[in-house]
C-alpha cells in the first residue's frame, strides 16, 4: 500500500516541507533509505545522513533546518521518534486488518463468532468455541473445543490451542505458540514404569497478553494454569501445569517455570532462568539472566546465579570466583609457610 506526503502529515499533524504527492510504499532506516521510503531523523549522531539519504520521505523535529541542499520530503512534527512509532502502529492495524473466512477451512458445530472475523485458510475450529469481534485467526491454526476467544484478539499462523482454554479481549499470540498441552505429570510404579496422570484442567490467558513465538503453556492437572492481565511472553518458554503469572510481568526467552510455580505481579524475568515448581515468588521481583531459582522469593527481591542469590551478593561474590586460582594459590602458600615455621619451631 501508498502513502502521500499529505496523508501521512494528517495522521501525524505534521507539515509537509516539499513535494507533498510524494508517495512511499516501505520503511527504512536513514542511513538506508531508497526510492519509495519513509525513514525519520531524532537523533542528532544521524543527522548527516539527511544531506545523503535517497528516502523520499523523512520525518524530523519541527525545530530542523537543513545547512544544505537535501532531496528528501520532510515532514516537521514536534517528536520525530513518537511520531514514527505511531505511523508503525498506524501501518500495523492497516497490515493487519482483515476480515472473511478463507477456505479450505473446518468450521465445527455451534461455533459462535462476532464480527470481522478474519480466519485464514487450513484452519480448524472445534466445536462449542465461542469468538469476540474483530478477532484474527492466521492460516494453518487450530481452535479445540470449547475455546473461548475474547475480542481484538490475534492468533498468528501455526498456533495451536487445545480444549477448554479460555483467551481474553486483545491478546496476541504467534506463530507456534501451543497453549493447553499436558502437563508433564507421571508417577513410577514399583518397577520405574511410569503411567500418565490426566491432565484434565485448562488455561486461563487474561486481558491483554502477549505470547511469543513457540511459547508452550501446559493445562493443568486440576484447575487452571493461569496468565494474568498484562502479562508479556517472549519466544520459547515453557511454562508447565498449574503455573500463575501475575499482572503484567514479563518473562524473556529461554525460561523455564516448572509445575504449581506463583509468581507475582510486575516481575521482570530475564532470559534463560530456570524456576522449580511449588515455590512463590512475590511481587515487582527481579531475576537476572541465567539465574536458578529454587526458593520463595520476598516482594522486590533482585537475584542473580545458580542457585540464585541476591543481586548486590552475587556481584561481591563475583569477585571472589574470578580471583579464586589466586586465593587458592595464597592459602596453599600460607599452609606451607605455616608448616615450615612449625617444623623450625619444634627443630
Amino acid at each position: 500500500m501508498k502513502f502521500t506526503a499529505e496523508q501521512i502529515a494528517g495522521i501525524l499533524d505534521g507539515e509537509v516541507v516539499g513535494n507533498p504527492h510524494a508517495e512511499v510504499y516501505k520503511l527504512s532506516k536513514i542511513e538506508e533509505g531508497s526510492e519509495g521510503s519513509l525513514t525519520f531523523l531524532a537523533n542528532p549522531k544521524y543527522l548527516n545522513y539527511i544531506y545523503t539519504t535517497q528516502a523520499t520521505i523523512t520525518i524530523v523535529n519541527t525545530t530542523f533546518t537543513p545547512e544544505s541542499e537535501i532531496a528528501t520530503t520532510l515532514i516537521k512534527v514536534e517528536d520525530a521518534y513518537k511520531s514514527f512509532s505511531k505511523l508503525l502502529e498506524y501501518y500495523n492495524q492497516v497490515k493487519l486488518m482483515k476480515s472473511g473466512i478463507e477456505q479450505p477451512s473446518v468450521i465445527s458445530e455451534n461455533v459462535t463468532y462476532g464480527e470481522n472475523l478474519y480466519l485464514g485458510s487450513f484452519c480448524y475450529i472445534g466445536k462449542n468455541v465461542k469468538i469476540g469481534d474483530n478477532v484474527k485467526i492466521y492460516p494453518n491454526s487450530f481452535v479445540g473445543d470449547n475455546v473461548t476467544i475474547g475480542d481484538n484478539t490475534i492468533l498468528f499462523a501455526g498456533v495451536r490451542v487445545y480444549s477448554e482454554t479460555e483467551i481474553g479481549k486483545g491478546c496476541t499470540i504467534h506463530s507456534g505458540a501451543i497453549i493447553g498441552s499436558d502437563g508433564f505429570g507421571f508417577v513410577p510404579n514399583e518397577e520405574g514404569i511410569y503411567s500418565k496422570v490426566p491432565q484434565i484442567g485448562n488455561v486461563i490467558i487474561e486481558d491483554n497478553v502477549d505470547i511469543g513465538s513457540c511459547t508452550t503453556i501446559d493445562r493443568a492437572t486440576l484447575g487452571s494454569t493461569i496468565i494474568k492481565k498484562g502479562v508479556k511472553l517472549d519466544n520459547q518458554i515453557q511454562i508447565a501445569h498449574n503455573v500463575v503469572i501475575g499482572e503484567n510481568t514479563v518473562i524473556a526467552s529461554q525460561t523455564g517455570v516448572a509445575g504449581s510455580t506463583k509468581i507475582g505481579n510486575n516481575c521482570i524475568i530475564g532470559g534463560q532462568v530456570g524456576i522449580v515448581g511449588h515455590i512463590t515468588i512475590g511481587n515487582g521481583v527481579r531475576i537476572q539472566a541465567q539465574s536458578g531459582v529454587g526458593k520463595n522469593l520476598a516482594d522486590g527481591e533482585t537475584v542473580q546465579g545458580s542457585p540464585a542469590l541476591g543481586y548486590s551478593d552475587f556481584n561481591k561474590s563475583y569477585v571472589h570466583f574470578r580471583n579464586l586460582p589466586k586465593i587458592v594459590s595464597d592459602i596453599e602458600a600460607l599452609k606451607k609457610q605455616v608448616t615450615n615455621e612449625n617444623s623450625i619451631n619444634n627443630g
